[in-house]
């Protein structure tokens, strides 16, 4: 199985369970691991054959903007569901960290795994 990789897309959006994170933005890092198979688009160098990761990079940013998610683990669901949606994704791994939830960490988060059965 071939992987597409986004990696690092970082978004500002309402993330958490205190009063102070549902205040104000704080920054969400997020990144996927599309599994689906590349042969086709190589071999014909043809866009269309292609998952469209510009797409799917910008509909998970809108969505983790906008949906004002209690848990990490809620937000990795949803985007899970987003790409799962699109053809040619048969599984997808995805990582989602607030980077500013604990001091002294880089980031704290979950990931998780989905596939379309």
């Amino acid at each position: 199985m071939d992987k597409i990789l986004i990696n690092d897309l970082r978004v500002n959006g309402i993330i958490g369970i205190y009063d102070f994170e549902r205040d104000s933005p704080q920054e969400i890092l997020i990144n996927l691991v599309l599994f689906t198979q590349t042969k086709q688009a190589a071999e014909t160098d043809d866009i269309s054959k292609c998952v469209d990761y510009e797409k799917i990079a910008n509909t998970v940013r809108t969505h983790a903007q906008s949906s004002l998610r209690l848990t990490v683990e809620a937000l990795a669901e949803d985007i899970a569901a987003i790409c799962l949606a699109i053809a040619g994704v048969s599984k997808v791994s995805v990582r989602v960290e607030k980077t500013q939830a604990i001091h002294f960490t880089a980031s704290v988060g979950v990931e998780i795994e989905r596939e379309n059965l």
